[in-house]
């Protein structure tokens, strides 16, 4: 079961409820840099295609609403595409893109344990011959146990200069999340990551207005 909760443990973690990531400035804004950016390729790394996929696609609609022009990089590749250097160059290159924003995984901690579910009752109450004397029957209706996995969440964002061929801001973002093994999936961790990042890209003078 432990292997199993690792394996599936990224997956879970981005789709899981949780409070707003908490973020750290990393690298303040270099003063060499040529922001703020117009055409940004945006990169997500993890294992799963998936999980870059829908972190990019959220990233890449939140800059836009904010006028930016911004690609995912998944929707230029597939699963077989190798994930090189190389890839990523050709794609600034066909894009003529000015930045390259990266998000990978820093840290992923997971923990599992047993969560007793609230039982139900109901009480038969008569009186007795006694005065001011009742019996009291109570019949409890106790659900199995259910597994609750809690995560620790550290995600990393960088955005590159095309131009300088060099980082020149960096933020990390911290989630803590608490669900059911059973519970059915949603994406707001994955919302709340992509307006964190665009909200400090935007404070932080990155973006063209």
């Amino acid at each position: 079961m432990i292997n199993k909760l690792l394996v599936i443990a990224l997956t879970v973690a981005l789709s899981a409820c949780a409070s707003g990531p908490q973020v750290t400035i990393v690298q303040e804004l270099a003063e060499s840099t040529d922001a703020p950016y117009e055409n940004i390729l945006v990169v997500a790394l993890f294992e799963s295609f998936d999980m870059r996929r829908y972190l990019e696609k959220e990233v890449v609609g939140q800059l836009s609403e904010l006028g930016v022009n911004a690609v995912a990089s998944t929707s230029m590749m597939n699963t077989r595409t190798p994930v090189t250097r190389k890839t990523f160059a050709d794609m600034v290159e066909k894009l003529d893109s000015d930045a390259v924003l990266v998000t990978q995984l820093v840290n992923l901690s997971t923990g599992a344990k047993m969560q007793d579910m609230n039982p139900q009752a109901t009480y038969n109450i008569r009186p007795t011959y006694y005065y001011n004397v009742w019996s009291v029957e109570l019949t409890e209706y106790v659900e199995p146990q259910s597994m609750e996995l809690s995560h620790t969440l550290v995600l990393a964002t960088q955005i590159y200069s095309v131009l300088n061929k060099e980082p020149v801001w960096a933020i990390e973002s911290k989630s803590r999340i608490v669900q059911d093994y059973d519970h059915r999936q949603d994406y707001s961790v994955i919302v709340d990551e992509a307006k964190a990042i665009t909200s400090y890209l935007s404070r932080d003078g990155l973006l063209a207005p």
